[in-house]
């Protein structure tokens, strides 16, 4: 999708963009303002070609590296200012470099301080009957060894409708959940949503949803209990991405001591349900 913005084109929010580039484009950013910078006072220094002590005249590399040490204030060797006008540059340099250094400082402390959610959804979802009532559902795990507290997950479909006066519109609808709201988020979470006569899915097929180019979108919010902060999550199914009369394959289990065990390595794992009915059980299911 393309957007048309009001702003004008090449403008940019660069707080933003500062905090959202990768760290290699960061700090290749970084470095051209660096370069940049020194390079613009060396050539205000060679102005004055008598103006920094034991530099060669007109030499750009010796009004480059004193600008180095001006900016980084590394404190001077044999080259330093002798007159009045390298002077009033040197401290317009070391006022300007502080802000830079300053501005670099709090944009590394803000990416690194930037509370971020470790949270793993499957990569499918499935619709299959739970308690005779056909049930979407997926799982969410937090990745980390500690709790998200307050955990709450939404879930919609945004899909493509035509309104009674014939307009085409993309809407969402929500979609009630068996439980939103866990307490304690340090596992594993069944995400259920039961297909009854009051859901936005009732009586939708496969290709229903990829003729409206339908979405599940899913957010899930929550206290880290580490970080003291907020933490956001989100992801989307396609038609493509949910899986018809499937459920997911057990991930709770015992070992041969005896003790309960979570085996993520099938946490993306489907398996049919005719499949399940045949099978014994060796284990609990995974709580919804």
């Amino acid at each position: 999708m393309r957007l048309i913005s009001t702003r004008e084109p090449g403008r940019l929010d660069l707080y933003h963009t500062v905090l959202t580039v990768t760290w290699p484009i960061f700090f290749a950013i970084f470095a051209a303002v660096y370069f940049v910078f020194n390079v613009v006072f060396a050539v205000i220094f060679l102005v004055d070609e008598r103006g920094i002590a034991h530099a060669k005249p007109g030499s750009f590399a010796d009004a480059f590296f004193f600008s180095v040490e001006t900016m980084a204030n590394v404190g001077f060797g044999e080259m330093h200012p002798q007159d009045l006008y390298t002077n009033i540059v040197v401290t317009i340099e070391v006022l300007l470099g502080l802000i830079i250094i300053a501005l670099a400082t709090a944009c590394i402390f803000a990416r690194f301080s930037r509370p971020t959610a470790r949270v793993m959804f499957s990569e499918v979802a499935v619709i299959a009957p739970y308690d005779g009532i056909p049930t979407l559902m997926f799982r969410a795990a937090n990745q980390r060894r500690n709790q998200i507290l307050e955990a709450q997950v939404n879930v919609s479909i945004l899909r493509d409708e035509v309104t009674a006066e014939g307009h085409p519109m993309r809407r969402f609808h929500d979609l009630q959940l068996a439980r939103s709201r866990s307490p304690i988020f340090s596992l594993s979470w069944t995400v259920m949503h039961a297909i009854d006569g009051a859901s936005p899915l009732h009586g939708i097929t496969a290709e229903a949803l990829a003729a409206e180019d339908a979405r599940i979108i899913v957010t899930l919010t929550g206290l880290d209990e580490t970080l003291s902060a907020t933490i956001h999550a989100r992801h989307a199914y396609s038609p493509e991405d949910i899986r018809w009369n499937r459920r997911f394959t057990d991930i709770l289990g015992e070992d041969a001591d005896g003790m309960s065990v979570i085996d993520y390595r099938r946490f993306h794992e489907v398996e049919a349900i005719e499949t399940v009915a045949a099978k014994p059980r060796h284990g609990a299911t995974s709580p919804p």
